[in-house]
């Protein structure tokens, strides 16, 4: 190969990786495609379904849409939503784009929402301790070691349809779906919706809440 040939060959590389961010790896372009419903800030929109997806850890954001891809997640037929964001999922193009979007997503500021006043913060706690915090963090951050994520800054609505098609086995009841099948047995437990509206209250007064500062 001569010189004109490897400087040809330089330059088409140069082209690629130039071009590669407007494709699999641009997660905020990418991400256009999901505004219409989780909000250009991704901070969900209650009104249509859609969660707060801004802040949420990365590889917890390419395991759901991994699953809804592959039918891990949204393949029954009763599962409305679930069945839409297969659709969605489908529209990126591969893992490279999965891992540009989520990627997006994690960087951006997480949502805050207000506790419920008519909520009791102190059974929340006491049940969100008992229950949750070993898994989601004990502010509801997340855990990303443990593959469970950001709950604080998710709405009520749906936090509590999540629970109910876990309950019911709308979700997490594939056998290969080993985090679903830990989510359905802990959403057994929360025995009322009372209950399940106080824990729901702790949680956004975790996000709400000033974070401790760093011990020296």
């Amino acid at each position: 190969m001569n010189a004109s040939s490897n400087a040809r060959l330089v330059l088409c590389v140069y082209a690629l990786l130039w071009a590669l961010p407007a494709t699999a790896q641009d997660g905020k372009a990418l991400f256009a495609t999901c505004a219409a419903c989780h909000g250009a800030d991704a901070t969900g929109n209650p009104a249509t379904g859609a969660p707060a997806l801004a802040g949420q850890d990365a590889k917890y954001l390419e395991r759901q849409l991994a699953n809804f891809r592959s039918g891990l997640r949204g393949a029954d037929p009763r599962d409305t939503y679930g069945q839409q964001m297969r659709a969605a999922s489908a529209v990126l193009p591969g893992a490279a784009a999965i891992t540009a979007v989520s990627s997006h997503l994690s960087k951006l500021r997480a949502n805050v929402l207000k506790p419920s006043p008519k909520a009791d913060l102190r059974n929340g706690n006491n049940l969100y301790h008992g229950k949750c915090g070993a898994c989601h963090g004990g502010r509801a951050e997340g855990n990303a070691a443990l593959g469970a994520p950001r709950l604080s800054g998710l709405d009520a609505d749906y936090i509590r349809r999540q629970i109910g098609d876990f309950k019911s086995g709308l979700r997490g009841s594939d056998p290969n779906d080993r985090y679903g099948r830990q989510m359905r047995l802990m959403a057994a437990t929360l025995a009322s919706d009372r209950d399940l509206d106080d824990v729901i209250a702790y949680m956004h007064a975790q996000g709400a809440a000033p974070k401790p500062a760093p011990v020296k």
